[in-house]
């Protein structure tokens, strides 16, 4: 069976594309409010999704644009307390992940157009849940199977540095490739909403407010496999400024979460950026509300060793 063609729905889906790779290029997630904008097409706007369902295709096209997983609200509980549950298959896949189809009969539209994707090796974008409300874009994914018995289908990705969006990943190495620069893309995305979400938006040095000024620093590096995990107690937010002198150890933090700076920073003079930094010398750190997510003592001795030998 050849694949279709359909010049309109490879316009619209061109635009789309363009659209969410621009909004990535300034951040690593979007919010519902960013979806709900949706996207220009020849003047007219176009949705991206369906906010009360997670397969979606827009009337104008031919074929499926995009699929959605949302991250449910535990109830009373944190939502990152579950974060390593809800994306565990997109963590431990080689190379497609499944998707549940919409209800139980796999005649109803939405997973007919989950099976033309499939037949017709259509690129789509793949919204993956990173928080309540947020979202991390794929782009491409497809659709590499699709099982009425298992009311599911198959989705596997696109590598993003290619712009060619034609270009499915047939074999089983190029569809691991692209899975792991998933993988990487969503620990990074969901530890860092985890960490700045733990201390309520803002920098633990500084108490910078602005969530796009801040990096979730990790106090031992995930290379480290006994203690570098991507969890809230390994993760301190920070500016963009404060990381780096945090990375190169002009800034230190004590087990006792008090800050210390440089020798070589504190003997220079150069305008009230530098005072700035000096003057956080020997204050202690804003800690989150919850006490589970204050930075773990024995990492931050660790992290504390490397800085004084650094000095």
């Amino acid at each position: 069976m050849s694949a279709v063609v359909d010049p309109l729905d490879q316009r619209i889906r061109t635009a789309a594309f363009n659209h969410v790779r621009a909004l990535s290029a300034t951040r690593d997630q979007l919010t519902s409010a960013d979806l709900a904008q949706g996207f220009l097409f020849e003047g007219q706007r176009l949705p991206l999704v369906n906010p009360q369902r997670g397969i979606f295709k827009p009337r104008q096209m031919r074929f499926l644009l995009s699929i959605r997983t949302v991250f449910p609200r535990p109830g009373a509980r944190v939502w990152y307390d579950d974060q390593r549950r809800v994306h565990q298959q997109i963590y431990e896949s080689g190379d497609y992940v499944d998707y549940a189809f919409q209800g139980t009969d796999p005649d109803a539209h939405d997973n007919r157009w989950l099976k033309e994707a499939w037949e017709n090796r259509i690129p789509i974008i793949y919204f993956v849940g990173v928080s309540p409300g947020r979202v991390m874009p794929i782009v491409p994914a497809y659709i590499g199977g699709w099982d009425p018995r298992g009311l599911k289908a198959l989705v596997g990705f696109g590598d993003p540095a290619l712009f060619d969006d034609s270009r499915f990943p047939d074999t089983e190495a190029a569809r691991r490739y692209t899975m792991r620069a998933v993988q990487q893309r969503l620990h990074q995305a969901t530890f860092r909403q985890a960490v700045i979400t733990a201390y309520e938006g803002r920098c633990a040095l500084s108490g910078l407010p602005e969530p796009l000024l801040l990096d979730a620093a990790h106090i031992i590096a995930d290379r480290n496999e006994a203690l570098g995990q991507p969890v809230v107690p390994n993760g301190i937010p920070l500016t963009k400024l404060h990381h780096a002198a945090f990375d190169a150890h002009l800034i230190g933090i004590d087990a006792d979460f008090r800050l210390h700076i440089s020798r070589r920073l504190m003997a220079q003079r150069d305008g009230p950026m530098l005072e700035a930094l000096k003057s956080l010398d020997r204050q202690r750190i804003r800690l989150p509300a919850r006490l589970r997510d204050q930075p773990d003592r024995d990492r931050l001795s660790v992290r504390f060793g490397e800085f004084l030998a650094s000095n």
